[in-house]
């Protein structure tokens, strides 16, 4: 598997899709009503705090020199916020140590994704693992709260209609525009005519 591969994990085209089916079944196969609207917030601040991190230094500057931080990496950062809790949810009804290593596999698939992220040379070592913490903490709290929880098992054909949208957006391979969106939203913000970058940044350092 190539690092283009495995970075697209964490990829928003991917992620955002698969987070709404998370909503979607949610009510479905969880007792706890309120699990969906935790769900939603949990997904949208993962989201918004990345967002506002990018705009804060892509339109004001506002960054680390000395730890090469432009912003939370954004793939690392929702892909810890999503995979375990997507785990967790289709692993419901499998015995306790099967889940176990479900849930695993859900938190290890975004330390590959940051990985892959250095690997691109796309982001920092800070931006990785500031996005998997702030990740991880969401994602952690949301399954904390379900501790008490039922959730109910899913059949083969509900498992495959659950995925079917998530396998045809990775062999599609589409990349997500929100990296340009938050460029022209910062300088629509601020009224730049370009964003402050990272070279701009060291230099200063």
């Amino acid at each position: 598997m190539s690092w283009n591969t495995l970075s697209y994990l964490g990829d928003s085209m991917l992620l955002i899709p698969t987070a709404v089916i998370i909503a979607l079944v949610m009510p479905w196969k969880n007792n706890d009503r309120r699990a969906v609207w935790f769900w939603i917030v949990v997904f949208c601040l993962a989201g918004a705090l990345v967002s506002l991190s990018k705009i804060a230094f892509m339109g004001f500057g506002i960054g680390s020199a000395r730890f090469n931080f432009t912003g939370f990496s954004g793939h690392s950062a929702m892909s810890a916020t999503l995979w375990p809790v997507m785990f967790w949810l289709l692993s419901g009804r499998l015995a306790s140590m099967a889940r176990v290593t479900a849930v695993a596999v859900g938190y290890l698939i975004p330390l590959m994704v940051g990985f892959s992220r250095l690997e691109l040379d796309v982001h920092s070592t800070s931006e990785v693992v500031s996005g998997l913490l702030l990740g991880y903490t969401l994602s952690s709290a949301f399954l904390i709260s379900q501790r008490s929880s039922q959730l109910k098992g899913f059949s083969v054909v509900q498992l495959c209609v659950a995925l079917l949208v998530p396998v045809l957006l990775f062999s599609h391979g589409r990349l997500a525009t929100t990296q340009g969106f938050l460029i022209n939203l910062s300088k629509e913000i601020t009224g730049l005519k370009k964003p402050f970058t990272r070279t701009e940044l060291l230099k200063q350092h």
